[in-house]
C-alpha cells in the first residue's frame, strides 16, 4: 500500500527559497475546512477549531487503510481576512480581534463526504469531544493563478515578506483584494516543537 504525502505530489505549492516570491498555479483542492473570528492566540473560537479539525483528520487516515488508502496527514491551512484591510497593519489586540479566518486541512481526491461522516460517527463512538463538529464542512477551495512565497521565522514578523509578495504582484499586472481572494498561509513547522525563528510558512495570494 503506497503512503501519499501531497507535500510531495505538490512540491512547488509547499516549499520554496525564503523571501522569494513565485508565480504558481493552483489546482482545485478539496478542504476540512472550519470557519471562525479572532486572534488565535486568545480566541476560544479558534481552539475549538483545532480540537475538531485534527481528530477528524488522523481518524479518516487510519480509517481509510481498510479501504487499502494510506496517506500523511497535511499541514494546518489558514485563509485570512477581514472587513476592514486595516485591521491586518495594526498590532492593536483589538484589531486583531476583528481577524476572519478559515482554518483548514488538505484531504486527498479519494477521500468523499461519505468517508468524513464515517470518521465522525466512529469519534462520537468513542465520546470525542468535538466542540466545533457542526461548523465542520468539507469543500473544494479554487485559487488557480497566486502569488507566493516562503517565510522562515515568527509569525508577526511576515509583514515585509506579504510586502514582497504584494510588490510582485503588481509586477505582473495582477490585483489582491483580501477579500474575494484571500491571503493564504500554509504552516509547516509544529510550533509545539519548534522555536519562532525556525517556522516555516507559505503565503500565498491568489490574483486577478
Amino acid at each position: 500500500m503506497t503512503k501519499i504525502d501531497l507535500k510531495k505530489v505538490y512540491k512547488e505549492l509547499y516549499t520554496g527559497k525564503e523571501g522569494v516570491s513565485v508565480l504558481v498555479e493552483v489546482p482545485d483542492m478539496n478542504y476540512l475546512m472550519i470557519d471562525g473570528k479572532g486572534y488565535p492566540g486568545t480566541s476560544q473560537e479558534y481552539q475549538d477549531a483545532m480540537q475538531t479539525l485534527y481528530p477528524v483528520a488522523y481518524t479518516l487516515k487510519f480509517m481509510m487503510k481498510k479501504y487499502n488508502k494510506d496517506f500523511v496527514v497535511m499541514p494546518l491551512e489558514g485563509l485570512w481576512w477581514a472587513e476592514e484591510f486595516t485591521s491586518f497593519t495594526t498590532d492593536s489586540m483589538e484589531r486583531k480581534d476583528e481577524w476572519l479566518w478559515t482554518s483548514m486541512i488538505l484531504q486527498p481526491d479519494f477521500i468523499t463526504l461519505e468517508h468524513i461522516d464515517e470518521a465522525i460517527k466512529e469519534l462520537e463512538e468513542k465520546k470525542k469531544n468535538l466542540p466545533s463538529i457542526k461548523k465542520l464542512r468539507f469543500e473544494t477551495l479554487r485559487e488557480g493563478k497566486s502569488g507566493q512565497i516562503f517565510h522562515i521565522g515568527p509569525y508577526n514578523q511576515e509583514e515585509p515578506n506579504i510586502v514582497k509578495l504584494h510588490a510582485f504582484i503588481k509586477e505582473l499586472g495582477g490585483k489582491f483584494d483580501g477579500k474575494i481572494q484571500k491571503h493564504h498561509e500554509i504552516y509547516l513547522s509544529d510550533p509545539r516543537r519548534t522555536k519562532p525563528e525556525h517556522y516555516k510558512t507559505v503565503i500565498r495570494q491568489p490574483f486577478i
